[in-house]
């Protein structure tokens, strides 16, 4: 018979302190049974150290090889202990570190139960004791799992080229005092500090998560202030590229993967919490160990490559979101200060761009034009022989040009962001600024335009598929977004209407109607915008049409979803759309464009660090075309380089200077 400590076999019916009726015994055996199940009056002392009642349960059987099951109730002594309620359960302590507390027993045993009357289910309906094994397996195993949750949670960068096997063999000093906090609480506000603190490191994981996403869209942290407005924009853009179904899987599955987070982080801190508990000795000493280790390697700056083995990267991530949450809360201060001053707010209209009277000029942005086109030697050959081509055929057309460097506030995306910075000449950064603008009475450039009252400022934005109201914010007498374009073929990926279709629209709806006055144009080229595939090519002019050829040139186009499995190809998909905006660009000032034509074209940030490979730069290109001589001649000082292509030491300015600088050269005094 194996051993139990707190149940012994009750054999003898005079063990329970009285005496059988002879004839009663010999007439119904059982009677012998019902009085060996009576509980004892008085505890078992001699087999524990300490006062315990003792409650006896009987079972429905006693035989001599099965013992009954005994349960006492030991009072609270502030320590956490769980009962002991069968063979297996008492060898499941002793073996499973991370066995769960045993459920309350059962007063009357169910149809299929396996055990008597009376006694302990040790929990998940029984299983555990019909195999205890495999039990024992899946308790230490979901206890593991909980450790590496935790120890990921504490230990993962938030950028994705950070993620690497060293980053996760550190010592995180916020796992050392937090597992030190916990040992040295009492039960209660242990169990409460388990649960909070797993359900913040859940919640800091979660914001690691998407400060992935930023970097690898925005090559940024999110901005807990600032950015809420661009996780709108993300839904837009996914239903747009992949569809409502696509949108709504994507979403879909992002909040499952945060609930999961959330709940996992939390649970699995309860659990180490409890180990840690039930192994307060070995807990301590090891607490201590890994405390006398993380100091020892930071003061000797030990690392694993370059990555240090001692970190205290969550305090640090933690401490640079409060900063930036400070910052954010006193921008709009900042900012409305800025905005206040204006160098051209008193200056008459008629003394305002006066070098360009009589031109029409065309603010063109091309989306995603950025430095790492001309730069990059994965696709500096190719790009550089469409900008010699262009350079040449415009001179051939009787075109000059002269290209250098603008920084953007932003990149990866936020095109509304560098738009507004260019033509309102303030760093517009984020979403905050770019509302208090365009609820502001600053004067943008096309404002300007629109003040003189020597042009008709009109706006070609093929991006705009819906209402627009800070449009009227930029002052275009007319604006023509997808649906005023007369476009009837297909959207390419992100784009409603190719950068060809769009600047054949502005010639017919505009810039060839005769007896007009002069125009001023905002332009946007959509072509070049994230995912790059499919893209259109280039067709005659004549053939464009109403744009259904174009239904036949997508068919011929690439698959976004198998392109963006392979970096290299999401690279060449995106110098092929740059130039193509650039060849639609160029065509049509040749075949267009007069003596009173001026062209600005740039970028409006640079792409998505996919392409750029690990640049941070901002800086994007930006030219100006003219025929006329004159109107190069006023911006002979800035030092810009000949051609469609800036030097790499080409004059670089911040995008928010570009507006004053402008004025200025076109002025009176220009």
């Amino acid at each position: 018979m194996p051993p139990f400590t707190r149940s012994r076999q009750l054999s003898d019916p005079t063990e329970s302190g009285t005496e059988p009726d002879d004839d009663t015994a010999a007439k119904d055996p059982a009677g012998d049974r019902a009085e060996a199940e009576k509980p004892e009056a008085e505890p078992d002392r001699g087999a524990e150290t300490e006062p315990d009642t003792v409650t006896e349960t009987p079972p429905a059987t006693v035989t001599e090889t099965e013992p009954a099951t005994v349960t006492e109730t030991q009072p609270d002594t502030g320590a956490e202990t769980e009962p002991d309620t069968a063979p297996h359960a008492a060898a499941d302590t002793a073996v499973d570190a991370g066995q769960d507390t045993a459920p309350a027993p059962d007063t009357a045993p169910g149809p299929g139960s396996d055990g008597p009357p009376g006694a302990l289910k040790p929990g998940w309906f029984g299983w555990r004791r019909r195999y205890p094994r495999a039990a024992r397996g899946v308790s230490v195993g979901t206890t593991v799992l909980a450790g590496a949750l935790v120890l990921f949670a504490l230990l993962v960068p938030n950028q994705v080229e950070k993620i690497e096997f060293a980053s996760f063999v550190r010592i995180p000093a916020e796992g050392v005092l937090l597992a030190g906090l916990l040992l040295a609480l009492p039960p209660k506000a242990r169990r409460i500090t388990a649960v909070v603190m797993g359900a913040f490191l859940g919640l800091v994981t979660i914001l690691k998560f998407v400060d992935m996403g930023f970097y690898q869209i925005l090559a940024r942290p999110f901005d807990l202030v600032l950015d809420w407005i661009l996780i709108e924009n993300g839904t837009d853009f996914l239903r747009e590229t992949f569809g409502r179904t696509g949108q709504v899987l994507a979403v879909t599955g992002v909040i499952v993967l945060f609930v999961a987070v959330l709940v996992l982080t939390t649970l699995s801190m309860v659990r180490l919490t409890e180990l840690m508990v039930r192994h307060r000795p070995v807990a301590a000493r090891t607490t201590l160990i890994l405390g006398t280790a993380w100091i020892t390697c930071m003061t000797l700056g030990l690392q694993i490559g370059t990555v240090p083995i001692a970190t205290k990267g969550n305090a640090e991530f933690l401490g640079n979101r409060v900063e930036q949450v400070r910052a954010g809360l006193k921008d709009a201060r900042v900012f409305e200060k800025q905005a206040a001053v204006d160098a051209f707010a008193k200056t008459p209209p008629d003394q305002l761009l006066t070098g360009l009277r009589g031109k029409d000029v065309l603010f063109t942005f091309i989306e995603s034009y950025g430095r790492v086109a001309i730069d990059d030697p994965a696709m500096a050959q190719q790009t550089d022989a469409v900008l010699k081509e262009g350079t040449g055929r415009l001179k051939a057309a009787g075109f000059e040009s002269r290209s250098g460097w603008l920084q953007s506030p932003v990149t990866g995306a936020g095109s509304w962001l560098a738009h507004s910075t260019f033509l309102s000449g303030l760093w517009i950064k984020n979403q905050q600024r770019y509302r208090n603008l365009t609820t502001s009475d600053r004067m943008t450039l096309t404002n300007y335009f629109g003040k003189t009252g020597a042009w008709r400022t009109v706006g070609i934005v093929p991006g705009v598929r819906r209402a627009w109201p800070e449009g009227k914010y930029f002052g275009l007498d007319h604006i023509y977004d997808s649906e005023h374009l007369g476009y009837h073929g297909p959207y390419f990926s992100w784009t409603p209407v190719p950068d060809q279709f769009s600047m054949e629209a502005f010639q017919r709806l505009e810039h060839g109607k005769k007896d007009r006055e002069p125009i001023m144009a905002e332009i946007i080229l959509a072509s070049s915008h994230n995912p790059w595939s499919p893209i259109a090519r280039m067709i005659d002019w004549d053939d464009l049409g109403d744009g259904s050829v174009f239904h036949r040139i997508k068919k011929e186009g690439t698959n976004p979803t198998e392109v963006w499995k392979d970096p290299e190809k999401v690279r060449t998909e995106y110098r092929r759309a740059i130039e193509y905006s650039i060849r639609s660009l160029t065509e049509w000032v040749e075949r267009y464009g007069d003596e009173d034509t001026v062209l600005v074209f740039l970028g409006d940030h640079q792409p998505v660090p996919t392409v750029t490979a690990g640049d941070t730069g901002k800086d994007v290109p930006i030219t100006i075309v003219a025929k006329d001589k004159k109107v190069l001649d006023r911006v002979a000082g800035w030092n810009w380089t000949d051609g469609l292509k800036p030097a790499a030491n080409a004059p670089r300015w911040d995008m928010d200077k570009f507006r004053d600088r402008f004025m200025t050269a076109y002025g009176p005094q220009g």
